[in-house]
C-alpha cells in the first residue's frame, strides 16, 4: 500500500498515541520526521518510534517529501503553524481546536480551500467503534426522529494530572475549548449541523492550584470560564442540553444520550473510541447493550490523518474536516457570545454531517 509521508510538530504529552498509531497501527501513513521547540523531545520520540528525521519546524515544513503536517502543539500556536503549512503547500491536521478564534479558523479553511490542500482537525474520536456504532443506529431509524439530546462532561480541572496544566486555564482553555470538541463534533456527526445556540457561563474558583507533581503547589491565575451551559438547536429540529465543568467535584450525570420518537440511545464516551452503546426501544422495558459493528475501539488517535491520506488519493472530503472543526470552533464560541450578550446566538450551519465508516473494515484500513 501506497504511505503518505507525514511530520509531526509538538512532541508533547497527546504525540505519544500519534507516533504510535501512525507508525504501526495505519496501513496507509509513514512518519517521515518530528519536530518540537525542546529539540531533545523530538530526538527521544525519534528513537522511540522510528523516525528517520529530527528537523526544527521551518526545516520540516520545507521538506519536499512530507505530505502531511501534523500540529500537535498547544492552542495557541495551532493557527500560526497550520497557516505556514498551508503557505508551504502542505496539507494539515491539527489537534483541537481548530484556532482560538472563528476569524482565525475561517481563515485556515479558505486557505486550504484556495490552494487546492485537505485540512483536516481532531477530534477524531467519533470515528471509533463506540460513535460509528451509534451513527449507524440513528441512521437505520433505531430510536425513530432525534427529538433531543443531553451532553454533560463536569469534573474538577487537570491540574491534579496534567504536568503542565496552565494553558487549560488561559484564552483557548476552559471545560468548553477542551472537552467542548469531543462532544460537539459526536453530536454533529450524530444530529448534523447547530443553528442557535443558548448559553450562561460562570466562573467559580479565580485561582487553582497545580497538584500535580511536576508543579506542585503552584497557582494558575484562572482567565476562562469553567463552567458553561446552555442550550443547542440544530439544524434538524432537535434540542441538546449541555454542561462543560471544570468546578464539579463529582457527578453520575450521563455523557451523551440521544432521544428519539421510538427510543433512547446512551452513547459512550466521546473521549474515547469504545465503550458501551445502549438502548431502549419503544416496546422495551430496559437498556440493552449492544455489539460495537465497526472496528477501532481502542485508543485510535491518528484515524482522522489516515482518513485525510486516504483522501489525498481518492479525492474525498476527509470525515475530520476544516469546515467542521471550523463549526465547532464557532458553536463553542457561541457558548460564551450568548451568555455575555444575553441572547440566544445564530449560526450558519456551513458544514454537513461527516462520512461514516463503511461497513467491514479491518484494523488498520479506514476506506
Amino acid at each position: 500500500m501506497d504511505k503518505t509521508k507525514i511530520g509531526i510538530v509538538g512532541c508533547g504529552n497527546i504525540s505519544g498515541i500519534y507516533f504510535e498509531n501512525l507508525t504501526k497501527l495505519f496501513q496507509n501513513t509513514e512518519v517521515l520526521a518530528c519536530s518540537d521547540l525542546t529539540r531533545e523531545k523530538a530526538q527521544q520520540a525519534a528513537e522511540q518510534y522510528g523516525v528517520p528525521r529530527v528537523l526544527t519546524t521551518e526545516e520540516l515544513l520545507a521538506d519536499p517529501e512530507i505530505e502531511i503536517v501534523v500540529n500537535l502543539t498547544t492552542p495557541g500556536n495551532h493557527y500560526a503553524i497550520c497557516r505556514d503549512a498551508l503557505l508551504a503547500g502542505k496539507h494539515v491536521y491539527v489537534e483541537k481546536p481548530l484556532a482560538l478564534y472563528p476569524e482565525q479558523g475561517r481563515e485556515l479553511v479558505e486557505l486550504a480551500r484556495e490552494r487546492g490542500l485537505l485540512l483536516g482537525c481532531a477530534p477524531d474520536t467519533f470515528l471509533g467503534a463506540g460513535l460509528q456504532t451509534c451513527r449507524k443506529l440513528i441512521d437505520d431509524g433505531f430510536i425513530g426522529e432525534p427529538v433531543a439530546a443531553s451532553a454533560f462532561m463536569v469534573c474538577h480541572g487537570h491540574e491534579s494530572w496534567h504536568p503542565a496544566p496552565e494553558f487549560y486555564y488561559a484564552p483557548g482553555g476552559g471545560p468548553m475549548f477542551d472537552m467542548g470538541p469531543y462532544y460537539l463534533t459526536a453530536l454533529v456527526s450524530l444530529l448534523g449541523p447547530v443553528s442557535s445556540v443558548c448559553g450562561m457561563t460562570k466562573t467559580s474558583f479565580s485561582e487553582r492550584i497545580i497538584t500535580s507533581a511536576a508543579k506542585f503547589g503552584q497557582k494558575i491565575d484562572v482567565q476562562v470560564p469553567t463552567h458553561v451551559a446552555g442550550t443547542l438547536q440544530f439544524a434538524g429540529g432537535a434540542l441538546a442540553t449541555m454542561i462543560m465543568s471544570f468546578d464539579v467535584w463529582s457527578s453520575t450525570l450521563p455523557r451523551i444520550e440521544i432521544y428519539g420518537t421510538r427510543g433512547t440511545l446512551i452513547v459512550p464516551d466521546p473521549n474515547t473510541f469504545g465503550g458501551p452503546v445502549l438502548l431502549r426501544h419503544e416496546q422495551g422495558t430496559s437498556f440493552s447493550e449492544l455489539p460495537l459493528l465497526f472496528p477501532y475501539s481502542g485508543n485510535s488517535r491518528g484515524i482522522g490523518v489516515a482518513d485525510l491520506a486516504s483522501c489525498i488519493r481518492s479525492g474525498e472530503r476527509p470525515r475530520a474536516n476544516g469546515e467542521l472543526a471550523q463549526h465547532v470552533l464557532e458553536i463553542m464560541h457561541a457558548f460564551h457570545v450568548s451568555a455575555d450578550s444575553g441572547f440566544y446566538a445564530a449560526l450558519s450551519p456551513a458544514c454537513e454531517r461527516p462520512r461514516p465508516l463503511p461497513s467491514g473494515l479491518v484494523q488498520g484500513i479506514v476506506d
